[in-house]
């Protein structure tokens, strides 16, 4: 199931991510020294590196390393300064890795603790998608918008058309009316919708996703009329949902006699 977000995490959980230059330690017995390297810690708590920036998305990563357990810390064992270490589950390398600063180290070890002791915890709202994802088009209950898009890819210019379902925030997409289940879906909550111009008369419903690690979609109706209401449904359906560190932080900014049982 091709998806625009992680499926095995709630959407709503806050991701660790970081990017940016650090000088990482080789540990080649012919070249010794620091080199620097483009770092990506991306939403499913891998870290990885490349040459350059610009290698990011275009060129597969010189390396990847899970940091699921991780131990992540300062050290000043080799009389740098900002430098800290990285000793993954598997395998026996440390990664040294270098900042720029103390602030920049401080950046990448807080980002990095939190990859480390992920949040796997499920949540109702995920099983409640799954569900509908296994379900035929119209026998997902009370829609909020359903109809014909043409997914676009831009850079082949070309499109494919789907049967989409808009329901609590995810947009569930069938390859016809007559499908029997979803064959891929975007859960929507961070994205931000628009009106895209395409060409000099026609126009698109770009989603653009609250991350760079995640893809930025195109999809067109057969008329500006129908992008506009696909556009007004899909703001709706996403206003409804509030994140969930944003409530927790709603409720305890409330005056006391709101909170009192």
């Amino acid at each position: 199931m091709t998806i625009g977000s992680d499926i095995g995490r709630m959407p709503n959980t806050p991701r660790p991510a970081c990017r940016g230059y650090l000088h990482k330690r080789t540990q080649s017995s012919l070249l010794k020294g620091w080199r620097k390297r483009w770092f990506v810690l991306r939403h499913d708590c891998c870290l990885c590196y490349y040459r350059n920036k610009r290698d990011e998305g275009k060129s597969r990563a010189l390396s990847v390393v899970s940091l699921e357990g991780a131990l992540v810390e300062a050290d000043s064992s080799l009389g740098k300064p900002f430098v800290f270490r990285c000793c993954p589950v598997s395998g026996n390398r440390v990664y040294y890795l270098c900042a720029t600063s103390n602030q920049e180290m401080k950046r990448w070890l807080e980002a990095m603790g939190r990859a480390v002791h992920p949040i796997t915890q499920n949540h109702v709202w995920v099983d409640v998608t799954r569900h509908n994802s296994n379900l035929p088009p119209l026998a997902v209950k009370n829609p909020e918008c359903l109809g014909l898009l043409h997914q676009l890819d831009r850079t082949k210019d070309s499109r494919v058309q789907h049967y989409c379902v808009l329901k609590d925030g995810c947009l569930y997409f069938y390859a016809s009316i007559r499908s029997t289940c979803a064959i891929g879906g975007i859960y929507l909550h961070g994205y931000t919708v628009r009106d895209q111009p395409v060409g000099s008369r026609r126009s698109a419903i770009e989603l653009r996703p609250p991350s760079e690690e995640f893809k930025v979609f195109y999809l067109c109706a057969e008329n500006a009329n129908e992008n506009k209401r696909w556009i007004s449904a899909i703001k709706s359906s996403t206003a409804k949902w509030l994140p969930l560190h944003q409530a927790i932080q709603d409720y305890m900014s409330r005056p006391s006699e709101e909170t009192r049982m």
